[in-house]
């Protein structure tokens, strides 16, 4: 008896936390969904770039990767691309863990400033393109 009840207290907390997980993923597909609609300066400009596979990989933009929203991914690649602005200084920690996080998921992280990418776009494009080849 003691088993059984332990066991359906084990299932029902089971399926609150798949419903918990369910609501934070459709949360964070929305998010993305809105981000992917108004998009910063320089994630517009780095998008005109890496669109239609002009870089030889096909990218997604605002993908939602585990627990988080990336600016840019090329799937294949396995390639996470960030654009920085100066909010992202502050941030270096968390920046961090969400890096490792994603490098637990099989992806390499490529962080470009926001400036780079709207001072020197073919800078940043070959940063890009030095990442895509492994570098």
């Amino acid at each position: 008896m003691k088993g059984s009840i332990v066991s359906s207290s084990s299932r029902s907390s089971s399926r609150y936390a798949a419903r918990q997980a369910a609501k934070r993923s459709a949360l964070l597909e929305e998010r993305a969904h809105g981000m992917r609609s108004a998009p910063t300066g320089s994630e517009a400009l780095l998008w005109q770039h890496l669109r239609g596979s002009r870089l030889g990989v096909p990218f997604r933009r605002q993908v939602v990767l585990g627990r988080y929203i990336v600016d840019f991914v090329a799937p294949r690649a396995r390639l996470v691309i960030e654009v920085d602005g100066e909010y992202h200084a502050r941030r270096a920690p968390t920046d961090a863990r969400r890096d490792a996080a994603l490098a637990r998921l099989g992806y390499r992280v490529l962080r470009l400033s926001a400036e780079m990418v709207e001072r020197d776009i073919q800078a940043a494009l070959a940063l890009v393109r030095l990442a895509l080849a492994g570098g």
